[in-house]
Formats: C-alpha cells, sequence, structure tokens
C-alpha cells in the first residue's frame, strides 16, 4: 500500500508523540531480573541504562531475534513450537530473515500465535521483548473495547449505542450546543461519523484555555464551536475528536474513573503491568493514540477478539457487541486505503485472499506498522509493531503468513 504524503506526515507526528514526554496511567520500568525470572527467555532485554531512554535513541539490535520456540515468560501467554504445533516453519523463519535485513521496511517486531500458541516471536532494530512500543491508531482499538468492557458489566447496553451521546453527559450545558449536538451517537462516533466541523484555528484559540477543556468541558467546547451537525456533516471523517468522544461516555458511566476501569476491568485481567498511557487534555486517558505496550501484551487483545470476547474462559467483552464492532459496517474513504478495507468500531476488517479462497481478517491498526491481525477461521493471531512511513507489511502477511498456516 502507498501512503500519500500526507498521511506519512500524520504517521510520523502519531509515532513521535507517542513515545514524548506526558503523563501517564502507569509506568512499569523494565526490569530484566523481574521480567525473566524462572524463565528461559535468550530474547533481548532492555538494560538499566536503556530504560531511561527514549524509543528513539534505543540502541539498534546488533542481529534480528528470531525464535520459532518462545520461551514460557509465565505472563499468561501458553507457548509452542512453530513447525510442531503448525505453520511452516521455514516460510516464517525466511520472511523474519527478511524482515531483519529490512528488505519489507522498519518493523520492529513480528509474533505468531496458532490455536492459543505463540509459535513464533521474533525482534528488530529498537525493539526489545519488555520495551512497551508505541502503538499509535492501535490505541482506538483498545478504546472500543474498554466501551464494550462496560455494556458487558452492564453500564451501557447494546441499544445505547444509537442513543444522543450527549445524553450520558450531565454536566453539559445544551442551551448553547450548536444545532444538530444530538445527532451525534456512540455508533457514529465509532464509525468516526460524528460530524463535528471545528476549525484548526478556533481549536488552537481553544487549547490556550486547558482548564476550560477539563472533563467535560472539552466536549462542550466542541458542541459549542463547531459548525451545525447535519446529516451532510456525518460523514466518514477519520479522527476528527470522535475517540475522546467515546472516551467521554465511559468516564461518565463506569463507577470511579476510566483510567480506574481501564486498568481493573482489562488490564489486570489480562496480566498487562508493562505499559504506557498517556492522558488526553480533558484528563481522560487517551483515546485514540499516546499509548505503549509490549508486543506479547497486543496478543493478549487479538487472543480476547478470537476468542469471541473471552479471556481466559471470563467473558470481558459482549459477543455480540464485538462481532459488530470487528464487521465491516462501512468503508473507509481515504483515497490512500486499500479497496477491500472495511470499519467497523475502531477496528478494522477485510477478506485477505489467499488463492482461490478469502479469509476474513478483523485487526487494529496503528501508523507506522502497529497491527493486531485476528483470523478466526485459522485459529491466527498476528502482531506487528514498526515505524514505517510506507507500512506494507500486510503484502507478506497476504502471501507468506498466513499460507503458511493454511493447510
Amino acid at each position: 500500500m502507498n501512503i500519500n504524503l500526507k498521511f506519512k506526515c500524520l504517521i510520523t507526528v502519531a509515532l513521535l508523540s507517542s513515545v514524548s514526554s506526558f503523563v501517564f496511567i502507569n509506568t512499569v520500568a523494565a526490569s530484566t531480573e523481574k521480567n525473566v525470572k524462572g524463565t528461559n527467555s535468550r530474547a533481548p532485554e532492555v538494560s538499566a541504562a536503556e530504560a531511561k531512554l527514549s524509543f528513539w535513541d534505543m540502541p539498534f539490535l546488533k542481529k534480528a531475534y528470531i525464535d520459532s520456540k518462545p520461551a514460557n515468560r509465565k505472563d499468561g501467554i501458553a507457548v509452542g513450537e512453530l513447525g510442531i504445533d503448525g505453520g511452516d516453519k521455514d516460510m516464517i523463519v525466511n520472511l523474519a530473515q527478511e524482515i531483519g535485513d529490512s528488505k519489507h521496511g522498519d518493523y520492529d517486531s513480528l509474533l505468531i500465535a496458532h490455536k492459543g500458541k505463540l509459535l513464533f516471536e521474533s525482534y528488530y532494530q529498537r525493539a526489545r521483548i519488555n520495551l512497551a512500543h508505541g502503538q499509535a491508531s492501535a490505541v482506538k482499538a483498545y478504546t472500543s473495547l474498554t466501551l464494550g468492557r462496560a455494556i458487558q458489566l452492564g453500564y451501557l447496553t447494546m441499544a445505547d449505542l444509537d442513543k444522543p451521546l450527549v445524553s450520558f453527559l450531565k454536566d453539559l450545558d445544551p442551551t448553547k450546543f450548536v444545532e444538530g449536538a444530538e445527532k451525534i451517537t456512540l455508533h457514529k462516533a465509532l464509525t468516526m461519523h460524528g460530524g463535528l466541523s471545528v476549525s484548526s484555528d478556533k481549536w488552537k484559540e481553544l487549547e490556550k484555555n486547558p482548564a476550560a477543556l477539563k472533563g467535560q468541558g472539552f466536549v462542550q467546547a466542541l458542541l459549542e464551536h463547531s459548525a451545525p451537525i447535519t446529516a451532510e456533516s456525518q460523514i466518514y471523517k477519520y479522527g476528527n475528536f470522535n475517540p475522546p468522544l467515546v472516551m467521554q461516555v465511559i468516564e461518565a458511566v463506569v463507577p470511579g474513573t476510566a483510567k480506574d476501569f481501564i486498568k481493573r476491568e482489562l488490564l489486570d485481567k489480562m496480566g498487562i503491568t508493562n505499559y504506557r498511557w498517556q492522558t488526553h487534555v480533558s484528563g481522560l486517558p487517551e483515546a485514540g493514540w499516546r499509548v505503549k505496550m509490549t508486543s506479547r501484551d497486543m496478543l493478549k487483545w487479538g487472543s480476547v477478539v478470537i476468542n469471541n470476547g473471552k479471556w481466559n474462559g471470563e467473558q470481558l467483552i459482549p459477543a455480540d457487541y464485538l462481532a459488530k464492532a470487528t464487521s465491516g459496517l462501512i468503508k473507509p474513504t481515504q483515497d490512500w486505503m486499500p479497496e477491500t478495507y472495511r470499519y467497523g468500531y475502531f477496528w478494522y476488517q477485510a477478506n485477505i485472499a489467499v488463492g482461490d479462497k478469502s479469509y476474513d481478517a478483523k485487526f487494529a491498526w496503528g501508523g507506522g506498522g502497529q497491527r493486531i491481525i485476528a483470523i478466526q477461521e485459522l485459529d491466527l493471531i498476528i502482531v506487528i509493531t514498526g515505524v514505517d512511513s510506507e507500512d506494507t507489511i500486510m503484502t507478506q502477511v497476504s502471501k507468506t503468513i498466513i499460507p503458511a498456516f493454511i493447510k
């Protein structure tokens, strides 16, 4: 996929912002002793000195780390052996070596799980097994699952997805809203159809008074200064304040804060401790970017998706919400977007053709190459991280990785 210059710039901004210094929900310093105690992992680890560096200052690995029999790190991830427990070892290892030689772009990790076991793990360039990696827009997919968790626990219902988003926010003054504010529903926001239109100049002006943007003041400002919300404005427009609007609803309906809810109801349950989740100007957790997570922990989110919302037998996300969230509800309109890609609730969906058959792939996607790809028919999860502006790795997913797991 060739990405135009404008989107390349957006990717660069996203990657740089995802590793800059902000306020984090949680930061767990990399500790070699803590992370490998009781395991036989040979994977590259962040040293104490490296843990203090920014991602961009991290020294490159002397050579790519490629492992077709990943170690059991006692992190909640079952492991196996590529070739023995599934997959064509030669195909995957050859691809990994090509990635290590930068033949397919600038990628940092490739992990593959099949039938509930991690069978392949590789790290390149600046990546380390215990280094949380910037997620860019893959964070939107995590926000969607957080909303799903709120539905699972009864704080929202599926019917609420079609209610006015402002109906959940009780601290707003609707007398100051622009016309049509009630047209924004959770469904519209989750599919990037919110319809807001706030000029960049006006937003820069509003940002000069950050105190007024705290909490629901952020939504109030948007709904006071947007152009009217109409059927014509509610077209697909990526970003456009939609993810933070969804996070505002989560904050409003769950007990305590959205920050605590994410940690308690998702991250803690999946055993995710080595992460950084930055804070939005509203004071809420970021909803669309500025999160860092390890590649192994990305795999856990994929496991929830491929297991119909379950983690270790517990239903974290309702199956009906997840099915809708990861289905192709609408067609994205960016001119660089592949023709077969569709969009659900902050998740992508595509039918990937391999030979005379196609496979339903559901995936989180962040600029630079952050991907969690779940193919239920093959019981296959693929995790990729990278800093590649062209981001063409999906060609290798369809050409090599998927075929390696087709009998």
